[in-house]
């Protein structure tokens, strides 16, 4: 067949191990075959970062604001264990992190839902998408170990000089522990317009959950600006979309998730969608299996795998050892952004084929060939291990069959 002509690139970001060895695998099996793949390249290795102090994955993400579209394979975030093993700098933060903070954006993970792997939670018969606020609470915390005899304070000073001051707790009794944390205001309203522009894209209702019977301040400014917002400027819409939006206390949101039967977006602030999107994966089956798209509120979008490096398969591949390592996130990271790319510049023939390799990924699990993880969850009678390779291998073979 002709090869696919695309007009804009995507922002390619090449990743660190196991992931980076499956990129390349999937590029030139199952992408410039069928594709005039147009990318604008950034090396978000390990190395590479360290080499440009960090610079590349700024550069990276400010491309991805340019272009609109950007794809991203799994890389480290070191620890110390990893400023030995790399000879680093300094031990460098999250690239996800750098880039989420850049383009404002909110992470949306959803499960990918295969024949033959019934998620634990039998009622779960469609996908329950996560969406994470990606920006401040306790990732941005400040903390620290206060000794017996201490009184601990907030302490606000507003730009005049004035101070509000108001007593956490006095430890005149015992040592302890204190943190503060923050959030903006801006941040929240570009996180609910996020979950909202992205429910009335995919046709989905929005729950939203936290803890204001309890955080009376905190809290109860993510519910006050997520409804005001939506009263304002996206009700209509919902209506309209035959959708809605649903507010509840997150312990409320457990109980009603486990009940339901999934086909919702679940939106979580930031140390509860980083619990509950892993909780969500593996209750579907695999972190192998999760796609997830950062989106900012103006439209800009970075697809990635939700998973990590996979650091242990990466060093048997170094030593020669065939490796079973589920590609199929990193697939649909890519087919995400093809799809997108395609539907930004008009190009049917390129979302088309997006569609066309995702439905021979889903196939080719379905047909009973798939990698080690999945053979584990698998209640398929007649289902085979493949190598990572030869399973890529039965992708492509029904795409062009």
């Amino acid at each position: 067949m002709d090869k696919i002509m695309m007009k804009t690139p995507l922002v390619e970001m090449d990743g660190d191990e196991m992931t980076r060895v499956i990129w390349k695998m999937i590029k030139d099996m199952l992408l410039t075959p069928y594709i005039d793949l147009k990318t604008e390249y950034y090396d978000l290795g390990l190395k590479n970062r360290n080499d440009t102090d960090d610079q590349v994955t700024v550069d990276s993400a400010n491309a991805a604001k340019k272009y609109g579209v950007a794809v991203k394979c799994a890389t480290i975030t070191p620890n110390a264990a990893r400023m030995t093993e790399y000879d680093l700098k300094e031990m460098w933060k999250s690239p996800n992190g750098t880039i989420r903070a850049i383009l404002d954006g909110t992470v949306f993970r959803a499960p990918l839902i295969v024949k033959g792997i019934t998620p634990y939670i039998p009622t779960w018969t469609k996908p329950i998408t996560i969406a994470r606020h990606a920006y401040g609470d306790v990732y941005k915390n400040t903390e620290m170990q206060v000794p017996k005899g201490s009184k601990c304070e907030l302490v606000c000073t507003d730009e005049n000089g004035n101070e509000t001051r108001s007593e956490i707790y006095d430890f005149k009794d015992s040592a302890g522990i204190i943190q503060g944390m923050h959030n903006k205001d801006e941040s929240i309203a570009s996180f609910a317009r996020s979950c909202f522009n992205y429910a009335l894209d995919t046709k989905q209702t929005v729950w939203f959950a936290t803890k204001d019977t309890i955080s009376k301040k905190y809290d109860h400014r993510f519910k006050d600006i997520f409804a005001e917002i939506f009263e304002n400027e996206y009700k209509a819409k919902f209506d309209e979309a035959g959708i809605e939006y649903f507010y509840t206390l997150i312990d409320d949101a457990v109980a009603r998730v486990v009940r339901s039967e999934g086909g919702f977006i679940w939106a979580c602030k930031n140390y509860d969608g980083d619990v509950m999107s892993d909780m969500v994966a593996t209750a579907y089956g695999s972190l192998a299996m999760m796609t997830s798209v950062l989106v900012s509120p103006d439209g800009k979008y970075e697809y990635e795998a939700a998973h990590g490096t996979v650091q242990r398969h990466y060093y048997k591949y170094l030593k020669g050892e065939s490796t079973s390592t589920n590609p199929v996130a990193t697939i649909f990271a890519w087919t995400g952004a093809l799809r997108k790319r395609g539907e930004l510049d008009g190009i049917k023939e390129l979302s088309d084929f997006a569609g066309r390799l995702e439905s021979a990924t889903v196939r080719t699990i379905e047909d009973g060939i798939m990698t080690g993880d999945l053979a584990l969850l698998s209640k398929l009678e007649n289902k085979k291990k493949v190598d990572t390779e030869t399973f890529l291998s039965e992708i492509k073979a029904r795409i062009e069959g």
